[in-house]
């Protein structure tokens, strides 16, 4: 018995000295950390955002999109979904949920790993404000010690608003007001309760769990939250049934929300352009994160006549000149299947441009072209080959013929898909209110990813026949009319001697 003795003393004195040592680190280390008083004044970085004059979004700037929301127009059901995927005990804990800790060791001990963790809330706002990402345990003391610190000076609510402004939820999407708009093309208070559950389950690990590129382990998170929201009494079996059942249905522009520049459906990238340089001229690079909001003249439903005008007429203007032949050649030696990678890769150097979509050829007759796209194979026939059917000819060019690995554009249409081109032509288009000076459309190019060059303000070309209404309008105004007569003989006067 007395190993026995020896043995609990040891274990407690090993205990003491434990407990000793961390309440000297705390001791040490709570003078240390950091202020925690910015976080009662949350500023978090906003990107610059262009708008229309009639309030529609042009385009987005900056490295975090996110839009603040407080935590009072914050739903109760994203709230709750939240709540019951990262901290279910959040509005009764200090900031370090022990209960949790100790559910999580159980459940790692019982699974041989680490399939749970135990921070709370306050302790990811600790971690994302103020520490880094190191494993290490100094840093998980001192993000006990921050947690604990931050529960002193803020309330339950701040900390959550802090929280649902300030993550990371993939797509380059700060924040669930961001999140809701990149993934679903809503606003918080549209949310349902299956699109809610999906949002909740995005911070464990944004990238695992992202709907575009895992729709199906995001289904299974989602799957999660929503079974812990109904064990919790946040929702009824009814709701979680029809929850459970909703299918997800993303925002077109999701996949596409990656890129520093966001624009939105509303085609004004050059007057977007324009607005920026205005404004890191005025303010530097902290443009880009202090949510300045500029407002141009252009409209919504102005700027984007023009725009399809200019498109439209342009390309009616190739389809004149004739087919020119294939964008380039990629060799398909060795590629037996539509599902082989190296298409996608062949494929990765032509970006679309708008409704001109590139495209693979794989097979190719005068009566029919079948093309590769995104792991689909589509057939062009019939009026769709028409604009190319020189080249498809076996008296065409080698090299302009289209043929297995040619790289063509394909724009689909009501009747179906045809076959086009990327134009070499560029144009303009510049609409003036005559009353104010305002622009009401500006159109600097075909396509802005094409080409950046703004042919309206850098292109310094001469008006030509575009003055010519400037003139006729001012002779309408003095009375003449479109059947006067004018005299445009050369007058010559002798001065008298």
């Amino acid at each position: 018995m007395r190993w026995v003795a020896l043995t609990l003393a040891a274990l407690f004195g090993a205990a003491v000295i434990g407990l000793a040592g961390v309440a000297i680190f705390a001791i040490t280390a709570w003078p240390k950390l950091p202020s925690v008083e910015l976080l009662s004044e949350y500023k978090p970085k906003l990107p610059l955002r262009i708008f229309t004059s009639d309030g529609q979004l042009l385009a987005e700037y900056g490295q975090e999109r996110r839009s603040f929301v407080p935590i009072a127009h914050v739903p109760e059901t994203l709230k709750q979904a939240i709540l019951a995927a990262e901290d279910e005990r959040f509005y009764e804990h200090p900031g370090v949920d022990t209960l949790g800790i100790a559910r999580a060791a159980v459940a790692n001990l019982a699974s041989g790993g680490r399939s749970q963790g135990a921070s709370t809330i306050t302790m990811q706002v600790a971690r994302n404000m103020f520490l880094s990402r190191e494993k290490t345990l100094s840093r998980k003391f001192y993000e006990i010690l921050l947690s604990l610190k931050i529960e002193n000076n803020l309330t339950k609510d701040q900390i959550l608003e802090v929280y649902l402004n300030q993550i990371y939820l993939g797509q380059r999407s700060y924040g669930f007001s961001t999140a809701a708009k990149t993934y679903f093309g809503k606003s918080l208070q549209d949310l349902s309760i299956s699109e809610a559950a999906m949002l909740a389950g995005l911070p464990k690990a944004p990238s695992a769990y992202n709907p575009v590129v895992n729709p199906k382990r995001a289904k299974l998170r989602q799957s999660y939250v929503l079974r812990r929201m109904r064990e919790l009494g946040f929702i009824t079996d009814a709701e979680y049934d029809k929850a459970l059942a909703a299918p997800v249905v993303l925002a077109d522009s999701a996949a596409a929300s990656g890129s520093a520049l966001e624009l939105s459906s509303v085609p004004g990238a050059y007057v977007a352009e324009m607005a920026r340089r205005i404004a890191v001229d005025q303010f530097g690079e902290r443009a880009y994160e202090l949510g300045i909001r500029v407002t141009t003249t252009v409209t919504a439903t102005d700027q984007a006549a023009a725009y399809a005008s200019l498109r439209q007429g342009v390309l009616d203007y190739d389809l004149r000149h004739g087919y020119r032949g294939p964008e380039a050649y990629v060799d398909l030696s060795g590629i037996e299947s539509a599902q082989d990678e190296r298409l996608d890769d062949a494929l990765a150097n032509y970006p679309d441009y708008d409704d001109l979509l590139a495209a693979l050829v794989v097979e190719a007759s005068t009566k029919r072209v079948q093309v590769y796209r995104h792991g689909e194979t589509i057939d062009i026939e019939g009026k769709g080959l028409r604009f190319a059917a020189p080249m498809l000819s076996e008296r065409a060019p080698n090299a302009k013929r289209v043929k297995p690995g040619a790289v063509v554009r394909i724009r689909r249409t009501e009747e179906g898909w045809e076959l086009l081109q990327l134009p070499e032509v560029e144009a303009a288009l510049v609409s003036i209110d005559p009353e104010t000076g305002s622009i009401r459309a500006l159109v600097g190019g075909f396509d802005y990813e094409r080409s950046k060059f703004n042919h309206v303000t850098q292109g310094h070309r001469q008006p030509g026949s575009s003055f010519k209404p400037f003139i006729f309008s001012a002779a309408l105004e003095k009375g003449y009319s479109p059947a006067s007569v004018l005299d445009d003989e050369p007058l010559s006067y002798t001065a008298g001697v």
